[in-house]
């Protein structure tokens, strides 16, 4: 099996402005492929994105983008998505934050931008592969077939957040760094070797489009401050918020309760109801997860026939864990072999069978160990 398609392809690299894209873009174009470069513009506002180190989508990006574009040698253009991400990554992530859940809005910029609007669009201008900088390999079986395994590198896997992608995607995309045993040093030294401004850029991180970094204050600015009870697992009322919305599961900081705990511990966000705008926080046991059940599974391959054993991956820089899995009525059904924590609604669950990604489905329900234990 092999990594390395066996034609020259025409390729659309996805640069960022970013040195992973940009030295993906120069070795799709090394490799022998009719390299075209293209940056998202997914602003209607792009100074209202992070600059700098902060961002991966303003106007100080697509200037460093064109530059790389021009050193590789391969035409440059900027596509505007800002009206699809608008509708699919940023209303999609403040509904989910308001319904209570957890979103990760770079798995669905991947799902909904990257490999459906930007990959439909370059399919139908007669491109053959979408090419981007991250960190995962595609293989490919005698049969033809395609897979989607982790990067040669664990510590820079990104496999997680493409975890979204069906055979389809996966059969036009391409990976140049996936395969790379070599540190982030190596490639910003590779990038300066290449003449590539940006081999010194630092990495973009966090969420692209909230200006300063204060989720909470954003999201406060478009649903409003709805002040509500924090309440313990007995229902004592313990203090207030501002609105249930800015709180995630596991949380432990920003709590702002005021009286300690009976036992002296910390106190965790272990439950969030919007129904009643009420936070419900406890001792760091009380989150221990043994079983949840995902929706809307998007398999990377055929799905799953009958319960099997994987390892999943819960965020996007967690560790694996092992479970035993089955689909039932299109829901997928996940049972810890040991208790977890911080697993929130609304979060990814991607399986893996070994480093083969097997699919991705959204957290709906969870079991809580002491719940089970009870029952």
């Amino acid at each position: 099996m092999t990594d390395t398609p066996q034609r020259p392809l025409r390729v659309l690299a996805a640069m960022s402005g970013g040195v992973d894209s940009a030295v993906a873009a120069a070795r799709a174009a090394e490799a022998g492929h009719d390299v075209t470069g293209v940056h998202l513009a997914l602003s209607a506002n792009p100074q209202s994105f992070r600059t700098g180190a902060r961002g991966c989508c303003t106007i100080e990006d697509s200037r460093d983008a064109r530059r790389a574009a021009d050193v590789i040698g391969i035409p440059f253009y900027v596509w505007d998505l800002a009206e699809r991400f608008r509708e699919d990554v940023v209303e999609d992530f403040i509904a989910e934050y308001e319904a209570g859940r957890t979103p990760n809005p770079c798995l669905r910029c991947n799902e909904k931008i990257k490999f459906a609007a930007l990959l439909d669009k370059a399919l139908a201008l007669g491109f053959d592969a979408v090419c981007t900088g991250h960190y995962a390999k595609i293989v490919t079986l005698a049969d033809g077939t395609r897979e989607l395994h982790r990067a040669s590198d664990m510590a820079k896997d990104q496999s997680y957040v493409l975890g979204v992608l069906d055979e389809k995607q996966l059969a036009h995309a391409l990976f140049p760094l996936g395969d790379t045993l070599t540190t982030k040093d190596e490639i910003r030294a590779e990038a300066e070797r290449r003449g590539l401004a940006v081999a010194k850029k630092p990495d973009s991180h966090d969420i692209c489009f909230i200006a300063d970094g204060d989720t909470q204050g954003f999201l406060a600015q478009r649903l409003g401050k709805a002040e509500g009870d924090i309440v313990d697992e007995s229902g004592a009322r313990l203090g207030t918020h501002e609105g249930a919305y800015g709180y995630t599961i596991g949380q432990r900081k920003g709590l702002r309760i005021g009286t300690p705990a009976p036992d002296g511990k910390p106190r965790y966000v272990l439950d969030i109801s919007p129904v009643d705008n009420t936070v419900t926080v406890g001792p760091a046991s009380s989150l221990d997860v043994s079983a949840l059940t995902a929706i809307k599974p998007r398999w990377c391959g055929a799905p799953p026939t009958g319960p099997g054993t994987y390892t999943a991956q819960l965020r996007a820089h967690g560790g694996e864990t092992e479970v035993t899995a089955e689909v039932v009525d299109g829901e997928l059904h996940v049972r810890f072999t040991a208790p977890v924590r911080g697993v929130a609604p609304g979060q990814a669950i991607v399986l893996y069978d070994d480093t083969r990604v097997v699919g991705s489905a959204t957290i709906a329900t969870t079991v809580r160990t002491k719940d089970s234990t009870s029952a």
